[in-house]
């Protein structure tokens, strides 16, 4: 599946953030927007997600493949999005954070947990289950946070910053894995960042913001 955004611009209030922004990710291609603080990078995640805050206001499309996505409801555009905060739930277990994302089509208590614990073991998590998501390493918050974006089987997979928060050794480590993960499942992936490593790493196309 590809990605489309077409003809996008965004302006808070009266100040244009970008205008006629046009790209197309196929899959398992990562596309890099970079830019300064308030350039919209976010809000271009945002705004393909269907979360665009108030106070900012958009115009163009967005598409996979041929399905026009801009009007359905964010749970219905059935995109993945990692951000540099987890946002695990803290009050559930890593497993129940896991069954939480996982796909409606995994049907029965058995697979469900199945499909968990086969999540965890991809994930070097075996075990981790019935773990308290406060009881985890930075790293391994992260892992559980891709995990379950992964099982909620998105059609493309939107990345803002979410390698921000870690230091140098993990960072190098779950960028590569989240890109992996991204490639071997045909995603099209499309990364917000400040940091050029992260664009070298993607070694996709580089759209720039001003």
């Amino acid at each position: 599946m590809t990605l489309h955004l077409r003809e996008v611009a965004l302006r808070a209030g009266e100040r244009v953030l970008f205008h006629e922004l046009s790209l197309s990710v196929a899959p398992g291609l990562i596309v890099t927007v970079m830019g300064p603080s308030g350039a919209g990078k976010s809000s271009l995640l945002a705004f393909a997600c269907g979360t665009l805050p108030a106070g900012l206001h958009a115009t163009g499309s967005v598409a996979i493949d041929t399905e026009e996505l801009t009007a359905l409801p964010p749970h219905r555009r059935r995109l993945g999005i990692l951000f540099q905060d987890d946002l695990l739930f803290p009050h559930m277990s890593v497993g129940d954070n896991l069954l939480f994302g996982l796909h409606a089509s995994v049907r029965g208590r058995s697979a469900r947990r199945a499909a968990v614990a086969a999540a965890l073991a991809e994930a070097e998590l075996s075990g981790f289950a019935a773990r308290d998501p406060a009881t985890l390493s930075g790293g391994q918050r992260a892992r559980v946070a891709l995990t379950r974006v992964l099982l909620s089987r998105p059609r493309a997979l939107l990345l803002d910053e979410p390698f921000g928060r870690l230091d140098a050794a993990l960072r190098d480590r779950f960028r590569r894995l989240v890109f992996d993960a991204a490639i071997a499942r045909g995603l099209p992936v499309l990364l917000v960042t400040h940091d050029r490593a992260d664009a070298d790493a993607a070694g996709g196309p580089v759209l720039e913001l001003a």
